[in-house]
């Protein structure tokens, strides 16, 4: 399937309470689209920006595996169904790699401008995953191997760029973490066939590039 420029945000990105949006999404993801996901940890239901998880440090509040794990992720319909009738309001927890898109992600505010200065130049992107903190551009599979010899061919790398691969995650729309809404930025067009995402060397030399000229040296977040 093809993606094109432009903002798509109708399809898997409309808020709710959970209930059957979510668990029609994480079947759409997991069967469809074959990309292997499991539940996260709610946010704190008290709010203040906090994970439901033990840890009071917790850097991804809301938006992370606990119970189960993440070697749980799958693509078996009636596992996905199990888990979203238990947990009606748990993120949408994608692992990334393996057969499943990687992502590059950024602080939201830098992506901003980088997503438009590459729209500017033409460059062909695919789903952007948006949270109030950070977005995340999906990209082919790589290994770290792949990832290691294209960060090592650069003069330089902005800190805050984060890689997805094998063993990460990120979560999916219509996740809602301790930050706010999970949505699409940039969403895939519907259809069954799975979305199509670009190479991982495109995506970072484009964006290294577009932080560059316009000049952004975001903070980690």
């Amino acid at each position: 399937m093809r993606e094109i420029l432009g903002r798509r945000r109708g399809l898997l990105s409309r808020r709710g309470d959970g209930g059957p949006e979510l668990i029609g999404a994480a079947l759409t993801f997991a069967t469809e689209w074959r990309w292997p996901v499991l539940p996260g940890v709610r946010a704190d239901p008290q709010g203040r920006g906090r994970c439901g998880c033990p840890d009071p440090e917790c850097t991804v509040p809301g938006a992370h595996p606990f119970e189960p794990g993440l070697l749980a992720a799958t693509t078996d319909a009636r596992m996905v169904r199990w888990w979203w009738s238990n947990r009606p309001t748990a993120p949408i927890i994608l692992a990334t790699g393996g057969n499943a898109p990687c992502a590059v992600s950024l602080p939201a505010p830098a992506a901003a401008r980088a997503l438009a200065a590459l729209g500017g130049r033409g460059m062909r992107l695919g789903p952007v995953v948006a949270s109030p903190t950070r977005w995340s551009i999906l990209v082919k599979p790589y290994s770290m191997e792949q990832l290691g010899e294209l960060l090592y061919a650069k003069d330089f790398v902005p800190g805050s760029l984060r890689f997805h691969g094998e063993g990460g995650y990120i979560a999916l729309p219509p996740s809602e973490i301790a930050q706010g809404e999970v949505r699409w930025e940039r969403a895939p067009l519907p259809g069954s066939a799975s979305p199509w995402v670009p190479d991982v060397e495109a995506v970072v030399d484009a964006v290294v590039e577009a932080l560059t000229r316009t000049g952004v040296s975001a903070p980690e977040m």
